[in-house]
């Protein structure tokens, strides 16, 4: 198929794409966007199924499309005119020396230089109508869900005092931060709220115009070509536009012209433009976030709504999070295919890096380093401390809550992509005495509420280096005796049991609790306890040892390190916390957590029967 016939100029000739080669169904009967949309795609990308187009959406004149990315195989689908393309110029980026040895790489990388810079329009599709915020589909995911949100918003903004014409657009930023159509205190088609997370760039952008007591001028731009949506969640080395890269993973310059002077995406579906007062707020949320919790109710900015323009044939494309794996899932391993290889260029001594989705991306970061500065002696974690201290100081690696490193010599062949199998490389050479390294006072994730306050918690950084220390448990040892309320343990992957324990009453309590169990258990026969180097305790055991995935979201969703990680035989030595026996963590639910997701039995009734035979989705979910 020639090239160009692989190239979107928006996002209607991607859905019919992807319905002539069976990547896409209709479904032609009035949909509620109120829960019922949301439930639908849930299911059907639960079930590993095709983009869904909703025809008639209850409310709006405007159809609807979802689970585009739902699979990685169909996000190489849509990407196939410029992945190949993009994913060379990365590989030159990483390592310009390729060039040389392979001239035709360098070659077809220059070949998408043509398309880096966006072109200024005067006129384009998106200026062809123009509605209101209350008319476009209000589409809310969760029960608990203060409102209907954009679910894929390219939210647009610029830096104050960084002159005019391309330069000012080249300086922007084009990034997915949440926003809330309807519900609280916003004026219905008069204000919608704009919710961004610590260490986003829009910050810097907010920042800079509250200095000067200058509202912050933002455009949300909602579909165009797919490759745009993906560009606003790319992290891109510094220097490069996320504008540059969405033309060129496109394929077709970004073009953009400029209304009241508010830049326009001229190819993109619809178009919100308006602007941020300084320093005003309100309440925001609550949502249903990609950790598998609601987030809460918080004061965020939000923004004055100027202009809704829309395209002729506009369609509304969204996605749903929520407790992993979700559509964001496909996300993060395409974004990895193309950025993968930028990672040892920026931190130095680093192979490789990866954001496990199970545990809701920022809670859990693995890493695999090298061990160079000493190769005499003794084998530990040296290196990997000042790579593990990088990590936790580039881009959104920053919100990293536990940091695992080990070292790439010790087994060449380890997955950093196999959570279960690099867990069992770690447990399998640590010193808990010697290898925890706490920040106390720090930041998380916004979303994340383990921690001691909003975007306030701490972090660890668990690090392994050498030959393996200990033969991981592959079943429960005989005799292991727990005291008192501590009843019932599993064996959750080799090395790791999971301990029912009683509900989690008050911190100063539970750490009283928690250190009479660790002595009790430092009275067990060592053998009991040598190759079960971590303990997890949980509300409950049965779910959360019953796959990989449970452990690892309960595990590092319910923990905040500095208060919920114990061990046996702890100890303080020069300010450094260690123990020597089993490491500890309590990932109960605590008073402060946010409220888990759940979904609404009627709601899910009615898709149960959009499956039935005859129905739109039979022989789909």
């Amino acid at each position: 198929m020639p090239e160009i016939d692989m190239i979107y100029t928006n996002l209607m000739s991607c859905v019919q794409d992807l319905e002539r080669n069976g990547h896409l169904i209709r479904i032609v009967r009035p949909v509620d966007p109120d829960l019922e949309m949301a439930a639908i795609h849930r299911r059907v990308y639960q079930a590993g199924g095709p983009a869904i187009f909703y025809e008639r959406v209850a409310g709006s004149p405007f159809p609807a499309v979802s689970n585009l990315f739902g699979t990685l195989a169909r996000s190489r689908f849509i990407l196939r005119g410029t992945l190949g393309r993009v994913q060379q110029l990365m590989e030159l980026a990483a390592d310009p020396g390729r060039a040389l040895k392979k001239p035709s790489l360098l070659i077809s990388g220059l070949g998408t230089l043509p398309r880096l810079l966006p072109r200024r329009m005067s006129a384009g599709p998106v200026l062809a109508g123009r509605t209101t915020v209350g008319r476009l589909p209000q589409i809310r995911c969760w029960p608990g869900d203060g409102g209907a949100f954009v679910l894929l918003p390219q939210v647009y903004s610029e830096l104050n005092g960084t002159g005019s014409g391309l330069g000012r657009v080249l300086a922007s930023n084009l990034g997915m931060y949440r926003i809330q159509l309807a519900g609280n205190d916003y004026r219905p088609d008069r204000e919608v709220g704009l919710h961004y997370q610590i260490r986003r760039d829009i910050g810097i952008h907010h920042a800079g115009h509250i200095a000067r007591s200058q509202p912050l001028r933002v455009s949300i731009f909602v579909g165009g070509p797919p490759a745009h949506t993906l560009a606003a969640v790319m992290p891109l080395p510094e220097g490069l536009s996320e504008l540059m890269f969405a033309g060129i993973l496109a394929g077709r310059r970004f073009r953009y012209g400029r209304r009241n002077n508010h830049m326009i995406s001229m190819d993109a579906d619809f178009c919100i433009t308006g602007s941020v007062d300084p320093l005003a707020l309100k309440p925001e949320g609550p949502f249903g976030d990609h950790l598998g919790y609601y987030s809460q109710v918080h004061p965020f900015p939000f923004i004055r709504v100027e202009q809704v323009y829309h395209r002729k044939g506009a369609v509304w494309p969204f996605t749903v999070v929520g407790r992993p794996p979700q559509e964001d899932t496909a996300f993060g391993q395409i974004i990895h295919e193309i950025t993968g290889p930028l990672v040892p260029k920026s931190i130095p001594g680093v192979k490789a890096v990866h954001a496990v989705d199970a545990a809701g991306v920022h809670p859990l970061m693995l890493a695999v380093g090298q061990e160079r500065f000493v190769p005499y002696g003794e084998r530990r974690p040296r290196e990997l401390l000042t790579q593990a201290s990088a990590i936790l100081g580039f881009g959104h690696c920053s919100l990293a809550k536990f940091l695992l490193i080990v070292a790439a010599e010790d087994n060449p062949e380890l997955d950093i992509h196999a959570p279960v199998e690099f867990l069992g490389h770690l447990l399998e050479r640590v010193d808990w005495r010697r290898d925890l390294h706490f920040h106390t006072r720090s930041t998380i994730d916004t979303l994340d509420y383990s921690g001691h306050g909003f975007n306030a918690g701490s972090k660890v950084v668990m690090a392994a280096a050498g030959a393996p220390r200990r033969t991981l448990a592959r079943t429960l040892p005989a005799g292991l005796e727990l005291p008192g309320q501590w009843r019932g343990i599993h064996l959750a992957q080799p090395g790791i049991a999971v301990i029912q324990a009683p509900a989690f009453s008050d911190y100063p309590a539970e750490v009283g609790n928690l250190e009479a169990w660790c002595r009790h258990l430092g009275t067990q026969p060592e053998q009991n306890r040598a190759g079960l180097p971590l303990l997890i305790l949980a509300d409950d055991a049965e779910f959360t040892a019953r796959d990989a995935a449970n452990l690892l979201w309960v595990t590092f969703t319910r923990s905040d390190p500095a208060r919920d990680i114990h061990g046996v035989g702890a100890d303080t030595i020069c300010k450094h916390w260690g123990c020597s026996g089993p490491l500890i963590i309590d990932a109960r639910i605590k008073p402060h957590h946010a409220p888990e997701l759940e979904e609404d039995p009627e709601v899910e009734a009615r898709v149960d029967a959009l499956g039935r035979r005859g129905g739109p989705l039979s022989g789909i979910i």
